[in-house]
């Protein structure tokens, strides 16, 4: 009896010593060519790829809900009714409330011009440059894209060469119909989107930013032991090249 008693202890004390299951919940929003939803309604892109492989490696399960509006996916993420972000920079005021792994890709903020005035602007290498030549350019209306250009960005204004824009689609369109000179943004979704509307674009010599991206779990609903499990996996498949087999699929470094 005793021996029973002493097996079902050891039983208990091994599940109890088991790592809890790591789950994850998120929204899907449409940031092509990183995430979006394809025509036969599943999550896409490449940091849908690259994710799901890591999740996978680190055994992670995850729960994907419906496109929420941006404000309601950020209000729910800090109230962790979702926990896990893609595509996200690791700042002062989200790590009161979220945790990130370690980077499992970079973003790169480029200018471009319409392919058919590339010539009047290959000597434009900086963002002084663009402000020195008096040249008009179109940007994101929000977002962080670089120090220098955010110490510009009130001079452009101010001189009336800065125009904004609220999606890729519309800052496009904008470029295409003369409205400015350049169009500055992250350079993966402006070569995608400009290759879905047909219109020609090429960067400048110039990369205004470049920085690491991270998965972004919120604090109060996961744990230390889960960014450690997502970590040693993304650690894994860089070493063996999976990561970096799916970024090469999408024409990134």
């Amino acid at each position: 009896m005793q021996g029973r008693h002493l097996l079902s202890a050891i039983a208990l004390l091994g599940m109890a010593a088991q790592p809890q299951a790591c789950e994850l919940s998120m929204a899907l929003e449409q940031w092509p060519p990183y995430l979006y939803t394809q025509p036969d309604a599943t999550p896409g892109g490449l940091d849908w790829e690259l994710a799901q492989a890591i999740l996978k490696e680190a055994g992670c399960k995850l729960q994907v809900q419906a496109e929420l509006p941006t404000a309601r996916r950020q209000r729910l993420f800090e109230q962790g009714q979702l926990n896990l972000m893609l595509s996200a920079s690791n700042t002062p005021e989200r790590r009161r409330y979220a945790r990130f792994s370690v980077a499992y890709r970079h973003e790169s903020v480029g200018v471009f011009s319409r392919t058919a005035t590339r010539g009047q602007f290959q000597n434009i290498s900086s963002v002084e440059a663009v402000l020195d030549h008096k040249l008009s350019l179109l940007a994101p209306k929000v977002g962080w894209y670089g120090a220098d250009y955010a110490r510009l960005q009130p001079t452009l204004a101010a001189t009336g060469k800065l125009s904004t824009f609220l999606t890729f689609q519309q800052g496009l369109r904008m470029l295409e119909a003369g409205r400015a000179d350049l169009i500055l943004g992250d350079s993966g979704a402006l070569r995608h989107e400009a290759k879905t509307q047909g219109i020609a674009i090429s960067p400048l010599p110039l990369v205004v930013l470049r920085a690491p991206v991270h998965l972004m779990l919120n604090k109060a609903s996961t744990t230390p032991a889960d960014l450690e499990r997502i970590n040693s996996a993304i650690t894994r498949l860089e070493h063996q090249g999976v990561l970096g087999a799916i970024r090469t699929r999408y024409g990134e470094p």
